[in-house]
């Protein structure tokens, strides 16, 4: 999908929507990895982890709605 011109950075957005999916792999990975270590819901990681799924949702999908 080409992004029009006049909106401008169709490589910048392209480069948000990748570190908004890395995000979220990084928010599933310390999520899984906490659970792995008996991590309870309200531990640091569990809510690190959740953050960071929530963030990187948040920023792809209003990049994603704005293109």
């Amino acid at each position: 999908m080409p992004s029009d011109p006049s909106r401008g950075g169709g490589m910048h957005r392209r480069a948000t929507i990748l570190l908004s999916v890395a995000m979220v792999l990084l928010g599933v990975a310390i999520v899984f990895r906490t659970v792995d270590a008996g991590g309870g819901p309200l531990s640091i990681g569990m809510i690190m982890g959740v953050l960071f799924v929530a963030a990187g949702a948040a920023r792809g999908w209003f990049t994603w709605r704005n293109l």
